[in-house]
């Protein structure tokens, strides 16, 4: 086929339809059938020979099909998975940092050695900013209202605000998060004449809490606090432990009878372990341990100074319950949940004590 015969092609496909290219071209191969017979004549001189296009045409003239052909799709990019779904602990520090506002409320159900009911509610409210990937400011406040049960006064305090910092990373499938901060000593219920309800109100908080809060309930204290936690989080399961130290510094009240000591040295630990049913419910439990280092002392009603019982030196809990997690916009979240706890040894076992949490955070 000539060079000649293609361009004429090519034209005539620019012109007409699709359909007549092809017509066109099958009309181009057949076979042209002889002239008749004619008076014998002079020859013609034959026409010249065209001249060999240039290897530029030559190139446009082979490929229409390609140049009129989309270009070959695009591999798209391989999705990336979301990261795996952290459990969020009932009363221990999440090991990860983010812009938070976290309401939780403790409600507590017990008696007195007498029989008679009372109820404590005790609530706190945290914010936090991140203001890098790794670290994150914080400021979390907390209220108690207390009905005790007989005699006994009731009261509510505004407590012992805590401000602090946490900074968290990401190793493979493990997270872990360090927390220094301190109280500031401005709660009531403090000073060597406090309020009875008010006082009352700290000390059922406490119980309320189940005694991982004390720094904000020793109103009387100012309190240095270091934590660190390790997570594991894949396969939609979550391991945590936790370990803090809390520092007490006398600031008020040194003729209190909670507050004889001028200094004192508290520990948490706890363990929690959740697990996602689907994405939107996970279930989780912490079992957590409280244990004073230093044996607190106060004044009995002689004005003596008397250690505590033994059996309030230390207290064991645990907390099991369900908890939602909507997404709403693109990045914020909400998680509410509802768990149960209880102590599992004296003074909490022998109080009749159980205690109703709900937790709220938001996450944006």
């Amino acid at each position: 086929m000539t060079v000649k015969t293609m361009l004429r092609r090519i034209l005539t496909a620019g012109i007409t339809a699709g359909l007549l290219l092809i017509v066109s071209s099958a009309r181009a191969d057949e076979p042209t059938a002889p002239a008749p017979a004619a008076p014998v004549a002079a020859p013609e001189p034959a026409p010249p020979a065209a001249a060999p296009a240039e290897p530029r045409q030559v190139a446009m003239a082979d490929t229409p099909a390609v140049a009129a052909s989309a270009p070959p799709p695009v591999p798209a990019a391989p999705a990336v998975p979301p990261p795996p779904p952290y459990s969020l602990p009932w009363q221990l520090r999440p090991v990860t940092v983010g812009n938070v506002i976290r309401l939780d409320t403790a409600t507590a159900f017990y008696e007195d050695a007498m029989g008679n009911a009372g109820s404590t509610v005790a609530s706190t409210l945290l914010a936090s900013y991140k203001i890098t990937p790794e670290i994150a400011p914080m400021i979390r406040m907390g209220f108690s209202r207390n009905d005790a049960p007989g005699a006994a006064a009731d009261g509510s305090s505004f407590v012992n605000p805590i401000i602090g910092a946490t900074y968290a990373r990401k190793v493979d499938s493990f997270r872990w998060a360090a927390f220094l901060g301190t109280t500031i000593p401005v709660g009531m219920g403090a000073g060597n004449t406090p309020d009875a309800g008010a006082n009352l109100a700290n000390s059922a908080g406490i119980r309320a809490r189940s005694a991982m809060d004390n720094a904000m309930f020793a109103v009387n204290y100012m309190t240095g606090i270091a934590g660190i936690g390790v997570a594991y989080v894949d396969h939609k399961f979550t391991a945590q432990v936790e370990a803090t130290l809390l520092q007490l510094f006398r600031v008020r009240g040194d003729g209190a009878a909670s507050a004889t000591d001028s200094t004192r040295t508290n520990a948490t630990a706890g363990i929690h372990l959740g697990y996602f049913v689907i994405p939107q419910v996970s279930v989780g439990g912490d079992l957590r341990y409280q244990r004073w280092l230093t044996h607190p002392t106060s004044r009995n009603a002689m004005g003596m100074s008397v250690a505590i019982p033994d059996a309030n030196m230390d207290t064991v809990t645990f907390a099991v319950g369900p908890r939602a997690h909507f997404k709403f916009g693109k990045t914020s979240w909400i998680r509410p949940g509802i768990s149960y706890a209880r102590g599992l040894d004296a003074p909490l076992t022998t109080t009749a004590f159980n205690v109703v949490q709900i937790d709220v955070p938001v996450v944006f």
